[in-house]
């Protein structure tokens, strides 16, 4: 792509997810969460404006993320500001730990997996999603319904914590085991975790990012705030694997080099001028 302020938009890519206040807790977690400091309703308003989100839009977003919250808001004369409650703060922080951490060089693997067997009754399904989203989103994949597989068996605290807050009555048991001789762990693999659909999303996240070169403050904070919106959903979509169990010259290792790179590379700019819209 030629130089330019803004990354384009990819046709094959979902961009409806970038709602009001999905791009709202991007905004939150990137630049208000290291300030620990309160921002104005006028700085939100001002910044969501940038990705196409009007005034009421903006406002509603900040309603609607302080009812579930994430925020409280303070009256300063006929001005409101508003801060990270600590449920919010805690929420963000380890998102972006998450997203920082996500993709970078993992160890040797040793070749053991984590096994859990969990049946929730059909009747009910709302029961069913969540445990799905939830283990989904700590990198576990399911080749067959009722049995999740990880291979990262540190991954089992964080299983049991799940199914304990999500209060699954069935026997659920874990197993920590290595592949046997019979099958093939590729197939595992391809039965448990879609790499076709998430190469495809990779690469559409170096196309749209890989020859954005911001010229302005203005045009760095929007670069930077969409690198941030688009990658952090990678981690609920990439098991991240070890490098043995993925395809040669795996696309997401190029996404995640390039994340990291531009990311570093805009901070101090974007940074600078979300400092002069508070200004």
């Amino acid at each position: 792509m030629a130089d330019g302020a803004h990354p384009r938009v990819s046709r094959r890519r979902e961009v409806s997810h970038a709602s009001a206040r999905s791009v709202l807790m991007t905004v939150l977690g990137e630049y208000v969460l290291p300030r620990r400091a309160p921002v104005w309703t006028s700085t939100v308003v001002e910044v969501l404006a940038l990705f196409g989100v009007e005034e009421k839009s903006a406002r509603q977003a900040l309603s609607r993320t302080a009812a579930e919250g994430w925020l409280r808001s303070e009256r300063v004369g006929r001005r409101v500001r508003w801060c990270l409650t600590a449920p919010g703060h805690r929420l963000l922080a380890e998102g972006a730990h998450r997203v920082s951490e996500f993709g970078r060089e993992q160890g040797d693997w040793d070749g053991r997996w984590l096994m859990l067997f969990v049946t929730v009754p059909e009747a009910k399904r709302d029961l069913r999603h969540r445990v799905r989203t939830r283990l989904t989103w700590s990198g576990f994949g399911s080749p067959q319904p009722g049995v999740w597989v990880s291979p990262d068996t540190r991954r089992q605290a964080e299983a049991a914590r799940i199914i304990a807050e999500l209060g699954v009555e069935s026997p659920v048991m874990s197993f920590v085991a290595e592949f046997g001789s019979i099958g093939e762990v590729d197939d595992l693999v391809a039965r448990a975790w879609d790499l076709s659909d998430l190469t495809l999303r990779y690469q559409d996240f170096i196309d749209e990012f890989s020859g954005v070169r911001p010229t302005t403050g203005q045009n760095a904070l929007h670069a930077q705030t969409l690198l941030v919106h688009e990658w952090r959903r990678f981690p609920f979509l990439d098991p991240d694997l070890p490098s043995v169990l993925l395809p040669e010259n795996w696309t997401g290792a190029k996404a995640a080099e390039l994340f990291h790179s531009k990311h570093h590379e805009w901070r101090a700019a974007s940074q600078r001028h979300w400092d002069d819209v508070l200004a």
